[in-house]
């Protein structure tokens, strides 16, 4: 009984320091979406690969999953629904920080 409860202690503990740190990696940014136009907001870092999301207070949380190098799959937060965006997101050659759909052509960047 012991044992388990340590088990179970350790385990806690490990997911709160992984939430400090997720907190931690938060930052100010400058973003920009073609639906949204530009808007101050935060950066988090989701993924050692460079995945990430943004969010903004009255604007949607849009995040982007890193599939393989400069290739990312996005998905928007619209209300409690994570609805995935069509197509993949590329990293931009000519723009730093901004990621373009291979679909739409839809921007998500961040400075």
């Amino acid at each position: 009984m012991i044992a388990r409860q340590s088990s179970v202690i350790g385990f806690v503990g490990i997911a709160a320091v992984c939430c400090i740190v997720n907190t931690a990696e938060a930052r100010p940014a400058k973003c920009f979406t073609t639906d949204e136009g530009s808007f101050a907001c935060e950066f988090r870092k989701t993924a050692a690969d460079g995945s990430f999301a943004l969010s903004a207070p009255g604007k949607p949380t849009y995040s982007l999953t890193i599939s393989e190098p400069s290739v990312a799959y996005g998905f928007v937060k619209l209300g409690a629904r994570n609805v995935p965006l069509p197509g993949r997101y590329r990293r931009s050659s000519t723009e730093p920080g901004c990621w373009v759909n291979d679909v739409t052509a839809a921007k998500i960047c961040a400075y």
